[in-house]
């Protein structure tokens, strides 16, 4: 949707396509998850006009404590402690991102491309069939009805039917770990502070929002997430305060609670004959920074500007060169960040006495190199490299 929107408000003619139906889309139920925003991918909502409407529901990040630690015992005290006041992200005192619930940037997003007269929906829509040739593309759905453009953006999720009929192979691997999502309401304020307290399971992260309460990314072993799934109400927020800690005061969970398998998948290219693969069609990543929404906006950024530029200079927006021009802006980008995420969920897994030394004495070598610690920060809001107009907060 969010490319759909860039597209449409510079007077491209779109067609989006969604497997569920339109009229569900803004009230479709919560589903546990919420993005970490960056300021780069702010800055992208803000020139596409969204954020006023996401702004009361968005909660303004404003340090970040990165701790390791095993169960039972408190956190090292060599931790990285990234602050907001540091100006690493952008001027001193603003938020380093913020925390929204993906339903509400679905709600936006819709309500957005509503108002867009050159963007139409199709839904309930699922493609059976995809033809290209040298001067576009045809797509078939499954009520027999046929589109054709010059162009087909493939957006379509981490399984990606179309990268699969284009077949554009992946890279891919199993976590062998399980993400519980939930949300826990405290009893004391977060002041806006994320954690990200690593275990030997696996991270456990407390992502701030609106209120005194907060998203929770639990990660374990497959068989070990589906145990504590199926806990009644009280085992589980037993569980979830051995690991908060008591500085939140009394925690209870939603009773909602949400199950999603973690896995790896790079797509070994994002283009091929009038198609162009974004977002977890191109790229999966695991979860332990909350990264992946960020770097799916980076691709809707070039790829509208790339495709803007190639339309106004009166090229074919569906030419194998426009698109390679988009291929090499992200992939250095995408491959680099998505290998970083690998590396440190499979460098805090590591439980041993030297491991956790080692890694210890690193954090605390790390966040005590000011110019190291604020790159870092810099990277992580996407306020590195050659940025598009949009992660600039300008308009096409």
């Amino acid at each position: 949707k969010a490319q759909a929107c860039a597209l449409g408000q510079v007077g491209f003619s779109v067609i989006l396509l969604d497997e569920k139906p339109v009229s569900r889309q803004p009230g479709r139920p919560f589903d546990g998850r919420v993005s970490a925003l960056g300021r780069a991918s702010c800055r992208l909502l803000e020139a596409l006009e969204l954020w006023p409407a996401i702004a009361p529901d968005a909660q303004p990040i404003r340090d970040i404590l990165v701790s390791d630690g095993r169960l039972g015992r408190r956190p090292s005290p060599l931790h990285l402690h990234f602050d907001h006041l540091d100006g690493a992200a952008g001027e001193a005192g603003e938020p380093l991102g913020h925390i929204i619930a993906n339903q509400q940037l679905r709600t936006a997003l819709h309500k957005a491309i509503s108002l867009l007269p050159r963007v139409s929906i199709r839904s309930p829509a699922r493609v059976s069939a995809m033809e290209r040739d040298a001067f576009g593309v045809t797509l078939t759905l499954e009520d027999g009805e046929t589109l054709r453009a010059p162009l087909c953006i493939a957006a379509d999720g981490s399984g990606s039917p179309l990268r699969e009929m284009a077949g554009i192979r992946s890279i891919t691997w199993e976590y062998a770990q399980t993400g519980i999502v939930v949300t826990a309401h405290h009893e004391r304020p977060h002041d806006g502070v994320a954690h990200e307290y690593f275990l030997p399971g696996g991270p456990f992260a407390i992502l701030p929002m609106t209120g005194n309460r907060s998203s929770l990314v639990w990660t374990e072993p497959h068989a070990r997430a589906k145990a504590l799934f199926a806990l009644d109400q009280d085992s589980f927020d037993a569980e979830l305060r051995a690991r908060f800690g008591a500085q939140w005061g009394r925690i209870e969970s939603d009773a909602d609670r949400f199950l999603y398998p973690l896995s790896f998948r790079h797509a070994r290219d994002y283009i091929a004959d009038r198609l162009a693969l974004a977002g977890d069609a191109a790229h999966t990543i695991h979860p332990i920074a909350g990264q992946g929404f960020n770097l799916g906006l980076r691709d809707v950024a070039v790829l509208a500007e790339v495709l803007h530029d190639a339309r106004r200079l009166g090229l074919d927006i569906g030419a194998r060169t426009v698109l390679e021009r988009y291929q090499s802006w992200r992939r250095f980008d995408n491959v680099s960040l998505s290998l970083m995420m690998d590396m440190l969920n499979r460098l805090f897994r590591m439980d041993t006495p030297l491991a956790r030394l080692a890694r210890d004495i690193g954090m605390g070598a790390f966040g005590r190199i000011g110019p190291l610690r604020r790159l870092a920060s810099r990277h992580a809001a996407g306020d590195m490299g050659d940025l598009p107009k949009l992660l600039r907060g300008e308009a096409l």
